[in-house]
């Protein structure tokens, strides 16, 4: 039952988890492909099987083939525009004429003083990383409510959603706006079965970072109970279960993905 709809709990107990995790014949979009935690997303759907539909604004993006017979494909636009959420989803539809997953990970992260931020700076930051969120949710599930199978849904917050940063306030604003967008479409979209959740990660390899920002990789390290940074694959295989059928009773969810960081005590 593709996008993880109500189905029946019986016949659930008579399937393999390895068919279960399996996303063979579907289609997933991810956005912000491009990207160093998107392209590994979208690596690991079309590893499970997927069709992957990769979004790019300007990082440049290589169509990722799943299944045999149904080539990925790459699609270019601003999702900040009114109409680019639309675009993606309708592209999508025309290519391959269903729409199962959907992975909102495009977003930006700025530093700047949470006292001195600009209207500009708010703007920028609350519509790059959700209003265009909840854009694009609003096509993809309408698309997925009409479709017998149902859909997923998952958003890529982060950690600062729950613990802000001096610095990246108003990036955790924003962030904490998805996890609630989340649950609220959860809500909203549950009974057509659309399922749609969360993962929040940590702090994520990515190529310099322990070079750039050493002090800062130490610490992490140090609170983390598995002793290590994330990787871009970590966070996709989270974004696989939870666009399976493995997590067909989970909605309104967010998952940790911070190697136990989260587990410390602040004081």
């Amino acid at each position: 039952m593709p996008g993880g709809s109500s189905g029946g709990a019986a016949s659930d107990r008579l399937r393999d988890p390895a068919e279960l995790i399996a996303l063979a014949g579907r289609v997933v979009a991810v956005t912000g492909a491009g990207g160093n935690i998107g392209a590994g997303i979208a690596a690991r759907m079309a590893a499970a099987g997927a069709t992957v539909v990769s979004h790019t604004r300007s990082s440049p993006a290589e169509p990722i083939t799943g299944h045999p017979g149904r080539p990925g494909l790459v699609v270019t636009t601003d999702l900040t525009d009114v109409d680019g959420p639309r675009r993606l989803v309708d592209t999508a539809l025309e290519r391959h004429g269903r729409l199962d997953g959907l992975v909102n990970n495009a977003g930006i992260q700025t530093v700047a003083a949470f006292a001195e931020l600009t209207d500009l700076e708010w703007s920028e930051m609350i519509d790059t990383n959700l209003t265009a969120t909840h854009r694009l949710t609003q096509a993809a599930a309408a698309v997925m409510a009409a479709q017998e199978s149902g859909g997923a849904i998952v958003h890529i917050a982060s950690v600062e959603g729950s613990y802000p940063a001096p610095g990246h306030g108003h990036y955790s604003v924003s962030k904490a706006g998805m996890i609630m967008q989340a649950r609220a479409a959860a809500q909203a979209y549950g009974s057509a079965g659309v399922r749609v959740n969360v993962v929040s990660p940590g702090l994520i390899s990515r190529p310099g970072i322990e070079d750039a920002w050493p002090e800062g990789v130490g610490r992490w390290k140090k609170a983390c109970p598995l002793g290590r940074l994330g990787t871009p694959e970590d966070i996709g295989d989270a974004c696989v279960f939870l666009c399976s059928d493995l997590a067909r009773w989970i909605t309104g969810a967010e998952l940790l993905v911070d190697g136990g960081v989260m587990s410390n005590p602040t004081w």
